[in-house]
């Protein structure tokens, strides 16, 4: 063998159970999908009932979860040669690649099917936009050919704002498309930090993430480029005034963590461990989910004063 192929060949085969078909929804990516739509129902305008709110919070992740069983039932051939994937269903043989497109295709009919009835058409047109995106332009287009997957791939991740928004709305505004955005901007350094230490997975195989490509040189310096941009975004809700001074001090606090990260996974010199960016990896999470968080927190305070 040439490849190194992590799937499992010492242990017996067993039956899916229903965890492995949940694992197919990569569940935590899953729940900050559903978080970051609930922050865009929250920062609309006007009222929305719990249960159509639920329903849409329902749609988004099952919606997320269609996607997350789309990529993976394509990528099962790459997710056997990478460690960080390998234990996946698919690649241990716990789930056939077309029972779970199937399953994924299922679940995408349902989520945009009961947004559109239950909802409304313009949240369902942009959960139905970014299942597709996700799963063809990104997956089966994007990730294999260009180093630019994670850049123009993460659009699909930054949609659930805008989708919750229109949820409430109808429509779309200024404001959810700031949301969008700040998520659009945070997503290369999040997952660049991810392949820096995950480069020879990546490398072996043949993803062309931008360490493998470019080298961790310059990946460095990208990290620390999307991150000078994304910082002072995460300022632009409170310049805009949908944001309290509240959410202004957690994106400040957070956004300079942030920024100091990436400061230090350009200084880094142990390119083999990489503990800049392991740390690099965390704190962008944190900081994303503070942000949003800050937002849904206001949105409480303000309602529960009225």
């Amino acid at each position: 063998m040439t490849e190194t192929t992590y799937a499992a060949v010492e242990a017996p085969p067993r039956i899916a159970t229903v965890g492995d078909f949940v694992a197919l929804l990569k569940p935590r990516v899953m729940s900050l999908v559903v978080f970051t739509g609930l922050a865009g129902m929250a920062v609309a305008p006007g009222t929305i009932h719990p249960l159509v709110a639920l329903t849409a919070l329902l749609a988004i992740a099952v919606g997320a979860g269609a996607s997350g069983a789309l990529n993976m039932a394509y990528d099962a051939d790459i997710d056997a040669k990478m460690a960080r994937t390998a234990a996946r269903p698919i690649p241990q043989g716990r789930i056939a690649a077309g029972d779970a497109a199937a399953f994924g295709v299922a679940l995408s009919v349902a989520s945009v099917t009961v947004m559109a009835l239950l909802v409304g058409f313009a949240p369902a047109g942009l959960l139905a936009f970014t299942i597709l995106f996700y799963a063809i332009v990104y997956t089966m287009w994007l990730k294999r050919r260009t180093v630019q997957n994670i850049v123009i791939g993460g659009l699909a991740g930054a949609l659930p704002p805008a989708i919750g928004w229109a949820a409430v709305t109808g429509g779309l505004a200024v404001e959810p498309l700031v949301l969008v955005a700040i998520i659009f901007l945070w997503t290369p350094p999040h997952f660049w930090a991810l392949a820096l230490y995950r480069a020879d997975d990546y490398a072996r195989a043949g993803i062309p993430m931008l360490p493998v490509v470019a080298g961790k040189r310059e990946t460095r310096r990208q990290i620390l480029l999307y991150t000078a941009l994304v910082v002072p975004a995460g300022l632009v809700p409170f310049a805009l005034g949908f944001a309290g001074w509240f959410y202004f001090a957690v994106a400040a606090g957070f956004g300079a963590w942030l920024l100091v990260g990436a400061v230090a996974v350009l200084r880094e010199r142990d390119t083999v461990r990489e503990p800049a960016a392991r740390r690099l990896f965390g704190v962008s999470i944190f900081y994303l989910f503070a942000l949003f968080a800050a937002l849904i927190v206001e949105r409480i305070a303000a309602f529960t004063a009225v």
